[in-house]
């Protein structure tokens, strides 16, 4: 289960909760646009679970520097013991550009990151490291008062969309975060991407588990669903071109999306507007679309694609509705 800007934070919470109850494998919360931030989300989750492993899917790493980031981590980890991790993207532009960020190197500069990071988390000894992008002298975390000191158990995961940052989370990562609004075929090739990726470092590929983020819209007519789906994807195609790409859209498509959405985060009209392009076709190509009974069905598809699991995000309103219909504990329910 994952959620993006949707529903309210109060809500959240209690479907995090029961999310628990019914057997849900993990409980996820995004930084999708400008709408809430990750680490209160988790923080609140941490206090009104108890199982259930949580993560930040995605954080990037441009806002807050590595050490921060360390502290953060490892103050929910203390929170949650054991339950926590840490999902890092490169992040994108416009949103890293608007606020005066420059992002030069970013692959590059995520795999300093995560190095930086990991040996933070370690409580080793004091960290220094001089690359191109991070720097640190002699740092290491001091822990709240009575903590042990112990390294930590929090994982990290990337956030990748395209084939390099795939090989790279094979090499460095303890798993990946495969993007959404992606079709089943999507994920066969990322999987091979994120197995190549291992096998030139030396680790199994069953060591990095491939986690699909699924897009979910759900109703009772399959027909409202649907218009909920085909606004959400037509945002995330013509916004962030290289979903668009990885997605497979017609370089022309491409282009006219682009420029009829006009940028991120778009405006409503104009995503609106921007829906004639869409056919339906590709909306529930990359979407799960339907009824409960029907998504229920064809959630599969990812993990027969090499998916180790799907994580739901909703798109519609009555997340409740979907978190009920979707849950593992429930006779025929998938493993999400």
């Amino acid at each position: 289960m994952k959620f993006l800007d949707r529903p309210g934070a109060s809500e959240q919470l209690q479907l995090a909760a029961r999310a628990e109850r019914l057997g849900y494998a993990s409980a996820w919360v995004a930084e999708t646009r400008l709408t809430r931030d990750a680490v209160s989300m988790l923080g609140a989750f941490a206090a009104v679970t108890r199982r259930i492993p949580l993560g930040a899917s995605v954080v990037n790493p441009w806002t807050r520097g590595p050490v921060l980031m360390a502290m953060t981590f490892a103050t929910l980890d203390e929170l949650a013991p054991g339950r926590i991790t840490l999902g890092l993207g490169t992040y994108s532009d416009p949103l890293a550009s608007d606020q005066g960020i420059e992002r030069r190197q970013p692959l590059a500069q995520l795999q300093e990151y995560v190095q930086v990071v990991r040996q933070l988390l370690a409580l080793g000894e004091p960290v220094t490291f001089t690359g191109r992008h991070v720097r640190v002298n002699e740092v290491s975390l001091d822990l709240g008062y009575g903590v042990p000191r112990e390294p930590l158990r929090v994982r990290i995961y990337l956030g990748a969309t395209g084939e390099r940052t795939m090989r790279v989370a094979g090499r460095i990562a303890d798993g990946v975060l495969l993007n959404g609004f992606m079709s089943s075929d999507y994920t066969r090739r990322a999987v091979a991407w994120v197995a190549a990726g291992a096998r030139e470092q030396g680790r199994a590929p069953s060591s990095v588990e491939c986690l699909q983020l699924v897009n979910v819209a759900m109703a009772d007519e399959r027909a409202d669903a649907l218009a909920v789906a085909h606004h959400m994807a037509t945002m995330y195609l013509g916004g962030q071109t290289h979903i668009a790409r990885a997605a497979g859209l017609d370089p022309e498509l491409e282009a006219r999306l682009s420029a009829a959405v006009g940028g991120w985060p778009p405006r409503t009209e104009d995503v609106e507007a921007a829906r004639r392009l869409v056919d339906p076709g590709i909306v529930e190509r990359l979407v799960l679309v339907g009824t409960p009974d029907e998504c229920r069905v064809r959630i599969g598809e990812w993990v027969e694609a090499g998916a180790t699991y799907p994580i739901v995000a909703p798109l519609s309103d009555d997340a409740a509705s979907l978190v009920e219909a979707l849950a593992p504990r429930r006779k025929g329910g998938p493993d999400v």
